[in-house]
């Protein structure tokens, strides 16, 4: 069985996802501390360290799922992905920008 591919999408694809109310989960693989200090709107925290352990009791393999991390310069996100998608949850985006550039585009 072939993995599906790794899939990026940018900020304006995000926020259209968003913005249409598409059902996907939003999830930050940072630390919780991180998480803590502040997130994405609506997106739940699973630590890529926690992965493993804890996406069967949070994500559906059928979810569309959009991980991101701290910025491009970050590459928790992109290893997150790949995770999942090793894992089975073939409809995972990675949100490469992440936190930094969330807040930089004033969404």
């Amino acid at each position: 069985m072939q993995m599906a591919k790794m899939k990026f999408i940018t900020i304006e694809q995000l926020l259209e996802m968003i913005e249409n109310k598409e059902k996907f989960r939003l999830v930050e693989v940072l630390s919780e501390d991180s998480y803590k200090e502040g997130h994405i709107p609506n997106a739940i925290n699973i630590p890529v360290d926690r992965l493993q352990k804890e996406a069967g009791k949070k994500l559906k393999k059928t979810d569309t799922i959009a991980v991101y991390c701290a910025s491009y310069s970050c590459h928790a996100s992109t290893k997150a992905a790949e995770m999942l998608l090793k894992m089975g949850y073939s409809k995972t985006l990675d949100f490469k920008g992440g936190k930094k550039l969330w807040v930089d585009s004033g969404a």
